[in-house]
């Protein structure tokens, strides 16, 4: 069934449109028509535990739409929210929200759908950051967000369950999208998806998954993670998650679970990753216990081998990361100017790539301090390189690719935390000061801040509806890229010498210590 509109938006009222499931009243904020808490599949409890998502059934009478669904069960490591939701209101986990400006089928708005970041283990749509009010009111675009499942529940190689079900909870969105989203003004051919860390690396997911073919037609990856799993890698992760709870890495065993406590399991875990490193690699020593698995079925191949191969060469690709990565993990574990020599040895020995990696560092960096060198072969591993290696295999594989890097300091913490990891978001989203952001920018966002933040927001949603942002296309000879500044610019790629470092680099999924397969 498809979706209609319900009526006219009119000042003062409280928007109503009918959805597949049934008719939904929203509210009008600022000239937005905002509905929340939407679900777009049933709730994955009882005998849908570790299923596939089943799509939402329907309701009778008019649906409150006013407040975010429950976030889905997770960790709290960041100390944002409740680890867990109460049962009471698990039957809503999986929901989406909406921003309209023009909440009529005649609109057809293009739509941008987010996908938020936390390393596939924390995450929910409704911290303040993601509010798509002020992207959808200034950019004349519908935003879309969504929960998908984390941890253990979405991510984990279990017996009896689909791998990637984080993943297949995502292409459950966007097909409620594709079926719904004319309701609310916009236009299910003209999807965007875009997202940020995890959210990037989930992009960078479906622009490679036959299951999401044809459900979006740009996407724009911010800060990808090169870290996806062989099965083999995954697989033993979560079965060090079950013995924590003496059970086996089975659906049927850890289902017997409640979703809270099993939500929490993977802390411990965590923990002890860096000093199991000699079975686990790279993925113990950065304490990454999940990331989507290249199970050869719902996830093929890696992003990189698929786009290359032309999957996506149909789809409009942003990509591109911030400069300093990096920073803000090193100074929330203290090491800021604390790098000493020999940790910056071992840091070039565990990530730099190639069996010369470390001596190219060196000699492209021969000035560089400790602290500069352990950011840098960090930065590169995790998120710069392959957000860059994304543009270039999208470019090979016949498709077209824009790259960015975003420059800027961040005003907060004295100006410690330079152009960080996460910077982007609220800058795109124009929230400079809900939620986090305040610590990136301070209590009180300058004029800098704003203009920089219109910039982005003004690239997104030119791309989102023309398909192109403002500055010219990637290609490997001029290697052109937008620097986003207090002046932008449009440059010759500037991490060139770390460009050239991992050339030859193909980020494979990470295996097990030994295990080739």
């Amino acid at each position: 069934m498809t979706a209609t509109a319900a009526g006219p938006l009119s000042a003062g009222s409280q928007p109503e449109v009918r959805a597949a499931g049934g008719a939904l009243r929203g509210s009008l904020e600022s000239g937005v028509a905002v509905f929340r808490g939407i679900p777009y599949a049933e709730a994955p409890i009882g005998g849908l535990r570790f299923a596939a998502p089943k799509p939402a059934g329907r309701w009778d009478g008019v649906r409150p739409a006013l407040a975010y669904g429950p976030p889905v069960p997770q960790t709290d490591v960041l100390g944002r929210g409740p680890a867990a939701t109460d049962a009471a209101a698990t039957e809503v986990w999986l929901t989406v929200n909406v921003w309209s400006p023009a909440p009529d089928p005649a609109a057809k708005l293009p739509v941008m759908v987010w996908i938020y970041g936390g390393g596939y283990t924390v995450g929910m749509s409704s911290w303040p950051e993601y509010d798509g009010g002020r992207l959808a009111r200034d950019g004349g675009v519908v935003v879309v967000t969504f929960n998908y499942r984390l941890g253990v529940e979405g991510f984990a190689q279990i017996d009896g369950a689909p791998p990637n079900r984080g993943l297949l909870d995502q292409v459950a969105a966007l097909e409620w999208v594709r079926e719904n989203i004319g309701a609310f003004g916009g236009d299910p051919g003209q999807v965007t998806i875009f997202g940020e860390s995890a959210g990037g690396g989930s992009v960078a997911a479906l622009l490679a998954m036959p299951r999401a073919a044809g459900l979006f037609r740009r996407a724009i990856a911010q800060s990808v993670p090169g870290t996806y799993f062989s099965p083999q890698l995954a697989a033993d992760l979560a079965a060090a998650c079950a013995d924590e709870l003496g059970l086996r890495p089975t659906a049927a065993d850890l289902a017997t679970v409640d979703p809270a406590l099993l939500a929490l399991t993977g802390d411990s875990v965590t923990a002890t990753m860096p000093a199991r490193a000699d079975r686990w690699g790279q993925a113990a020593l950065r304490s990454i216990l999940f990331s989507p698995v290249v199970d050869g079925d719902v996830l093929p191949t890696t992003p990189w081998q698929a786009l290359a191969a032309g999957a996506a060469r149909d789809v409009d690709l942003i990509a591109g990361h911030t400069r300093d990565e990096h920073r803000l993990f090193t100074v929330f574990t203290g090491m800021l100017g604390q790098v000493t020599p020999d940790q910056a040895k071992t840091a070039l020995r565990d990530f730099a790539p190639g069996a010369d990696g470390a001596r190219r560092y060196r000699d492209a960096y021969a000035d560089a301090s400790p602290d500069k060198l352990y950011e840098l072969v960090h930065s590169d591993w995790l998120f710069r390189m392959p957000s860059l290696h994304l543009a270039q295999a999208q470019v090979a594989g016949g498709g077209r690719a824009y790259l960015y890097e975003l420059t800027w300091t961040a005003p907060g913490m004295g100006g410690a935390l330079g152009a960080c990891h996460g910077l982007d978001v609220p800058l795109v989203f124009g929230n400079l000061t809900s939620g986090q952001p305040a610590m990136l920018l301070g209590e009180s966002p300058s004029a800098e801040a704003t203009a920089l933040s219109a910039r982005m927001r003004t690239a997104w949603t030119a791309f989102a509806t023309h398909g192109e942002p403002g500055w010219p296309p990637y290609d490997p000879e001029q290697r052109l890229a937008q620097v986003f500044d207090a002046t932008p610019t449009v440059t010759a790629y500037p991490e060139d010498s770390s460009r050239q470092i991992w050339q030859d680099h193909v980020f494979p999924a990470l295996h097990l210590h030994g295990d080739l397969s």
